[in-house]
């Protein structure tokens, strides 16, 4: 027997307490037949492909946080529907580049100002020891000076270069803290939400908005094992949606390497151009995988009619309606079975179409067992 799939396993599991509840039944009297409900073996042609659920998400998503704390004292604004000015909301665009937000920049102006100071003090001293230096040098060379009087010049001007590097270091980091008041917008694109308020106290790492990308979207969906064959990374792609008319064309950009453990499906993006803006993150779209593909016919019957096999404790079985004498009679056949489709399962190897099965009252009959088919 094949290794089964998980579809298998669940439908393994259903069967064996539908097999557990029919056992409480008493059979029926060999002589009488017992009434059961039949079905016939059909087919199913997937040459038109299956049909995917997809969720609609922006190409880009970015959290924005402060990296400078304190009050914020603004929030960048835009007209609103009623015509007066109001600080911005989700659903407003943004460009690249924009202040969003600042918070009070009074304490580091302050700060940038005092390392400025610094840094202009350890430059002046500096300065006076690099001259001290460079005369201890000339008078060095003429044996005016000691070693000792020299090497101690030398230190006073190594020091004084010291710190104008370690000043300068503060006040380019004092710059910056200062630059950081100013949160901008890296991207062109729709605020998908804002989580201060002018005046709000914000300390660094608290995420201010989230902005997103929608230039391009992906269309984001789960496929099962068995069909994973069918995507190809670049292959053309169309997509519908309920809320407009309009095919969108784009391309398979991404597929999972690995099926997430929970859903056991593979994932898989499509890449589409959105310069209109009519496809939203959080729409649901429709595409078709497989389409046009010439397939093998599958056989299918009802999910009812497989039971547990009495062969094999891990094989499956369906009854087979046979006539002998004028009499219907149930024969156990060994099957073995693949996808679900809706309400049908797949027989790959056991059945024929157009043959009679028992879908309703399977569990209360055994092989050779007449059978009365009721409607």
């Amino acid at each position: 027997m094949k290794s089964y799939s998980r579809r298998n396993f669940i439908f393994a599991g259903l069967l064996g307490s539908a097999l557990f509840a029919g056992c409480g039944h008493a059979g029926a009297p060999a002589h009488q037949a017992i009434p059961v409900r039949v079905s016939t073996v059909g087919t199913l042609d997937e040459s038109g492909g299956l049909r995917y659920s997809a969720n609609v998400e922006a190409f880009t998503e970015v959290s924005l946080a402060f990296k400078s704390g304190g009050y914020v004292d603004h929030i960048l604004e835009r007209k609103g529907a009623d015509g007066r000015m109001r600080v911005l909301q989700v659903g407003d665009r943004v460009s690249q580049g924009e202040i969003l937000a600042r918070v009070r920049q009074s304490e580091y102006s302050d700060k940038v100002n005092s390392a400025k100071a610094q840094m202009d003090q350890a430059q002046a001293n500096y300065d006076k020891a690099k001259l001290d230096f460079d005369r201890a040098t000339n008078l060095y060379k003429t044996d005016s000076y000691t070693k000792v009087q020299y090497d101690a010049a030398k230190a006073a001007s190594d020091a004084g270069a010291a710190s104008v590097e370690n000043a300068n270091a503060n006040w380019q980091q004092a710059r910056t803290a200062l630059a950081d008041c100013s949160l901008k917008s890296p991207l062109t694109g729709w605020v998908l939400s804002r989580n201060i308020e002018v005046g709000a106290l914000v300390g660094t790492g608290t995420t201010a908005f989230v902005l997103a990308d929608t230039h391009l979207v992906k269309a984001v969906f789960g496929v099962p094992d068995t069909r994973v064959g069918y995507v190809k990374l670049g292959a053309p792609q169309t997509i519908t949606t309920t809320s407009s008319p309009e095919e969108f064309h784009g391309r398979v950009t991404s597929v999972s390497p690995s099926a997430d453990p929970k859903s056991r499906v593979f994932s898989v993006e499509v890449t589409i151009p959105n310069s209109n803006d009519r496809l939203k993150p959080g729409m649901i779209a429709t595409l078709t995988l497989g389409a046009g593909k010439v397939e093998p016919v599958t056989t299918v019957v009802p999910l009812s009619a497989v039971v547990r096999s009495t062969q094999n404790a891990d094989g499956f079985a369906v009854f087979v309606v046979s006539d002998q004498g004028g009499k219907s009679i149930a024969r156990e056949r060994a099957v073995e079975i693949g996808d679900t489709q809706g309400n049908l399962i797949s027989v790959t190897k056991g059945l024929k179409p157009g043959e009679s099965v028992v879908v309703t009252g399977g569990t209360l009959i055994k092989d050779g067992d007449e059978i009365k088919v009721i409607p």
